[in-house]
């Protein structure tokens, strides 16, 4: 879409409103609203001012001037507006200098796609992420200097079984039991529909929706792969949709990594293939339908990973759902089918259009833009350096033999761990400038701050249930 499009557009929707979309560091959605009237074709070439020291991690307060710039592309209808509005994804840039700003996260996603093409490895990379999520219906959180608690209320929930509810209907999904239940133990069918239907008004493809295998309303919507950058913003847009979804039916979504102790997490599965023209550079005549290009890119990944998690696992939270013997793929290893691997080679189909590669151990609390890219120039750096992946770990991961498990590498056991692998590794990601040192350094300083030492200070509510007796 060009601007005159978008501006014809805005005259046959009657749009009243433009909102103006961008990534801020860590990872959320921030906007700002004009009138349609202020909208020109200049405005996409000139773009529109604002105020870059009050966005977390971004300028400082004497260098705050800042340039939205709208991408035309990225246009959609919002349908949860009650004034008619057309909203917008925007690249930010220094008004001054008019360069894209290093600490943009859609910057550095479209980087990383301007440097795979640098290479002559492919000219496009493909991601298909699939972001689970929580549907509760009540949620209350508090933490100040005198108390601390969280209290989850789900009308599916295994622990409301016994509550009076006038009435009570029984359905509810014992833990570790919701995936594929039909209605009524699956409750979500509904809501999750109208998601479904409603993202692809917006203009999302999406390929199926379900029920996860967690009580208390846990989902899932998946979205065809789409090149790096639109899948990204597409995943900016998914969160946004059924999280309004949600907030219509007086409930709401969380894509917190684990928000509920002793049942599955919600992971964000991703798959990655890389193409050059038509052809699929990923399929071949090895282990699993795959070329040497593509084990290569697998030994990137597993290099690679505990740096990756700095980005693709972002939260402390993450790593409650990261935990050896449970669902998560802790294990820095690969295979065909098997879902503990760290790296997956799905096997649905023999086309060598399918063949692709599927890193498990995202989640959906990630700023998908950041997390791509780091995937992506972990991938570029294993094909570059013929990274030898080392051999299949084909069998039940669960139940090999302590000292045999014991040789399998892991992923970090917490964020701080994933931050010190980013520490020390980090060169695969400055190549091409995608990364720059700058913004290695503040996302490392950023989350030790606010998240790792902010956590570490507080007392935790089942410290009190350990030791308070002592």
């Amino acid at each position: 879409m060009t601007p005159r499009e978008v501006l014809a557009l805005c005259r046959e929707k009657d749009v009243k409103a433009v909102d103006l979309r961008f990534m801020d560091f860590p990872g959320l959605w921030q906007h700002f609203t004009i009138p349609v009237s202020k909208l020109d074709e200049d405005v996409f070439e000139d773009g529109l001012g604002f105020d870059g020291s009050s966005i977390r991690g971004w300028q400082a307060i004497n260098e705050s001037d800042m340039l939205v710039v709208p991408q035309p592309e990225t246009a959609w209808i919002d349908p949860f507006t009650e004034l008619p509005t057309l909203a917008m994804i925007c690249n930010i840039q220094d008004p001054i200098t008019r360069e894209d700003y290093s600490r943009d996260p859609r910057n550095v996603a479209r980087k990383s796609l301007n440097y795979l093409k640098s290479t002559g490895i492919a000219d496009t990379a493909y991601l298909g992420p699939e972001a689970e999520f929580f549907i509760f219906d009540d949620i209350r959180f508090e933490q100040n200097p005198h108390e601390g608690f969280y209290h989850i209320d789900s009308v599916e929930g295994e622990w409301n079984r016994g509550r009076a509810e006038n009435p009570n209907l029984g359905y509810k999904l014992r833990y570790k039991e919701g995936y594929f239940p039909v209605p009524p133990a699956d409750q979500m069918m509904n809501i999750r529909n109208e998601m479904m239907q409603t993202l692809i008004d917006c203009g999302l493809d999406v390929e199926a929706q379900h029920h996860e295998v967690a009580t208390a309303g846990q989902s899932e919507i998946d979205l065809r792969f789409q090149e790096l950058v639109t899948m990204a913003d597409h995943l900016l847009m998914y969160k946004y949709i059924i999280k309004s979804v949600a907030t219509q039916h007086k409930k709401t979504v969380t894509f917190m990594p684990k928000p509920i102790y002793g049942d599955n997490g919600s992971g964000m599965h991703t798959h990655i293939s890389l193409w050059k023209g038509s052809d699929p550079i990923f399929a071949g005549s090895g282990y699993a339908g795959l070329s040497e290009t593509a084990l290569f890119a697998i030994g990137g990944i597993l290099k690679h990973a505990p740096a990756i998690l700095a980005f693709s696992n972002p939260t402390t939270n993450s790593y409650k759902r990261l935990v050896p013997g449970y669902e998560a793929p802790v294990n820095l290893a690969y295979s065909q089918r098997n879902r503990s691997a760290a790296c997956r080679i799905p096997m649905y189909s023999p086309s060598p259009k399918s063949k692709r590669i599927e890193f498990r151990c995202p989640d959906p609390s990630c700023n998908p833009y950041l997390a791509f890219s780091a995937l992506l120039m972990a991938v570029i750096d294993g094909i570059q350096n013929k990274i030898n992946p080392g051999e299949a770990l084909d069998k039940d991961i669960y139940d090999l033999p302590p000292e045999e498990l014991a040789a399998v590498p892991k992923t970090p056991g917490a964020l701080g761990e994933a931050l010190d692998a980013l520490e020390q590794d980090h060169e695969f990601l400055l190549r091409g400038d995608v990364f720059t040192a700058d913004v290695i350094e503040t996302w490392i300083h950023y989350k030790r701050v606010n998240e790792v030492d902010a956590l570490r200070l507080r007392p935790h509510p089942y410290e009190f249930c350990l030791y308070y007796d002592c």
